[in-house]
């Protein structure tokens, strides 16, 4: 496989069942209990801003991008981003990340929050979010709780408790 082999669209709902059967290969069923599993049960993601690798028209990969809010600051939180074992390591995972990150700046948005290890998201852009500035719904490492400014100062406005966007917009 080449990286040329490799096809990547936004995400459409006939993607859903090989995705998470890519979520269930990576995370396990651990991946229900960890906090931006519970951010992402408030509300969907934005398929607009979700995408997907194929090779040979098998969904190898995908990423996803799901409306956040804290305080009074809004954002997008990514993930999960998932490859399957077979294909890691050939840059699928940071080509899906870009190019989300890419539609997430043209769609507006300022700033994308994830949980992540810093040494693969900080050459992306990706940096640690200042302790405290942010409550996920569980408990998560400080360090690994990173934001990726798109627009300047967007990440200051989203100071407290993280939520799906819709619940928000309900609360408000």
């Amino acid at each position: 496989m080449t990286v040329a082999d490799v096809v990547y669209l936004p995400e459409e709902p006939a993607y859903d069942h090989e995705i998470e059967l890519i979520n269930e290969e990576a995370f396990g069923p651990g991946r229900f209990a960890r906090a931006a599993q519970k951010i992402r049960e408030g509300g969907p993601h934005d398929r607009a801003l979700s995408f997907v690798a194929l090779f040979h028209g098998t969904v190898v990969g995908s990423v996803r991008l799901t409306p956040i809010a804290a305080g009074a600051g809004r954002g997008l939180l990514l993930g999960p981003l998932a490859v399957r074992p077979a294909h890691k390591n050939v840059g699928i995972g940071r080509r899906l990340m870009r190019i989300a990150l890419d539609a997430a700046r043209e769609a507006g948005w300022g700033v994308v929050v994830l949980v992540g290890d810093e040494p693969y998201y900080g050459p992306l852009g990706f940096v640690r979010v200042p302790y405290g500035q942010l409550a996920m719904p569980r408990p998560v490492d400080p360090e690994r709780l990173l934001a990726h400014e798109i627009a300047p100062r967007a990440l200051a406005a989203m100071q407290g408790a993280v939520v799906h966007a819709n619940l928000a917009e309900a609360a408000a």
